[in-house]
């Protein structure tokens, strides 16, 4: 107790945030500097990077990750396997920016998302944060979904919690973040005290990089660079009709979902049918058709949600960002909207995430907690505390 009211007692806190996304990449690590808390917090990125997995570190997670029959043996070993490989990680990466352990308060660790159903009031994420405390010396906040699904809520996304303090301006902003799922917040302008509007969308890259991994095995990053081949191709209507035949799209936020609702199943079997009624598709056809998706079910889902866009900035985070093609599409169906990075907020687009899982921890550690999204004027603080001995 003396521990944390030491750090609740600080006037800024030194804070690495740590993101494992569906794309299974890498861990994203953020440092951030973090001063106040509430409604008065300020939140900076100091360094990022994304430490990338090796190959056979992708081949273990994707044994568990997203996996209905996954063995129980490989998710008990993956968990505090995968803490020791983060740990690792951030100590690796502190020593190649200089900075000793002891300079950091805490460490805001997401995990990896081995399977997310709310509908069963049920989600888990891997990387133990007792193993991570113990393997990196710093006070750790992990499980982070965990208290809104136990309160019945979607458990995600949790980033409006945090972009509610940070990133409110004079005009409204729609703040849209497209890793493998995609998902948004709307936040009303200052002045407005209109709730803010959040959900995920439904596929961001996870199915572009699926397809690219199938038909292109081995090349490059393992995803289509630029969307360089989703510009060579042309939608298919046909298959673009039957993906988003999915019940999903119509589902009203705030909702949430995963790989679990958009694999290879979803994907195989609308392709299949496609051919089967209009002939075969060729690999580039299939990518462009995905792209397409991503940004129909976004475009859709904010008019949805959100009603009218008029006057609306769109910043835009997440791996989908230099994705070029799929950049264009969403400008061509949301036209008059000013679309931007991330980097106008002062946060590299591929370190956002990691930076408001730090904000998290932050207002665990120091401040009032957030009101919860059911209406119930209910506070919740996110995370579990471990410490390193």
């Amino acid at each position: 107790m003396a521990r944390l009211a030491r750090l609740a007692g600080k006037p800024e806190r030194t804070i690495v945030g740590l993101m494992s996304g569906t794309s299974l990449d890498g861990l994203d690590i953020a440092l951030c500097r973090i001063a106040g808390c509430g409604e008065q917090t300020r939140a900076t990125v100091e360094r990022f990077l994304t430490a990338p997995y090796s190959e056979a570190q992708k081949q273990r997670l994707r044994e568990v990750v997203f996996r209905a029959a996954a063995p129980l043996q490989a998710v008990c070993e993956t968990n505090p396997w995968l803490a020791h490989l983060h740990g690792t990680l951030v100590l690796e990466t502190l020593r190649a920016w200089g900075i000793d352990p002891s300079q950091v308060d805490a460490l805001a660790s997401h995990g990896q998302t081995v399977f997310h159903a709310p509908a069963a009031r049920a989600t888990l994420q891997l990387a133990d944060g007792d193993h991570l405390a113990v393997r990196t010396g710093l006070v750790t906040l992990s499980d982070f979904r965990q208290k809104e699904i136990a309160g019945g809520g979607e458990g995600a996304p949790l980033a409006p919690y945090a972009e509610a303090l940070l990133y409110r301006a004079g005009r409204p902003r729609v703040l849209l973040n497209i890793g493998g799922i995609a998902n948004f917040t709307w936040l009303a302008p200052l002045g407005d005290s209109a709730a803010p509007i959040s959900g995920d969308t439904g596929p961001g890259n996870t199915l572009i990089d699926r397809a690219f991994r199938r038909n292109w095995p081995g090349r490059g990053d393992g995803f289509d660079r630029d969307g360089a081949l989703a510009a060579q191709g042309r939608v298919s209507e046909a298959l673009l009709e039957l993906l988003k035949g999915h019940p999903y799209f119509q589902r009203r936020c705030p909702k949430s979902t995963g790989p679990e609702e958009f694999g290879a199943d979803y994907l195989e079997t609308a392709l299949a049918t496609a051919e089967a009624r209009h002939g075969p598709l060729s690999a580039v056809d299939v990518v462009a058709t995905l792209t397409q998706l991503t940004a129909e079910t976004v475009s859709e889902c904010l008019r949805r949600e959100i009603g009218s866009l008029t006057g609306t900035d769109l910043i835009v985070s997440g791996g989908g960002r230099h994705n070029v093609s799929l950049g264009r599409r969403l400008a061509a169906l949301l036209p008059g909207l000013r679309i931007e990075d991330s980097a106008v907020l002062g946060v590299p687009p591929d370190a956002k995430e990691a930076l408001l899982f730090a904000v998290l921890a932050n207002e665990t550690l120091a401040g009032p907690g957030f009101l919860a999204r059911d209406g119930t004027g209910r506070r919740l603080s996110f995370g579990k505390v471990s410490f390193p001995d």
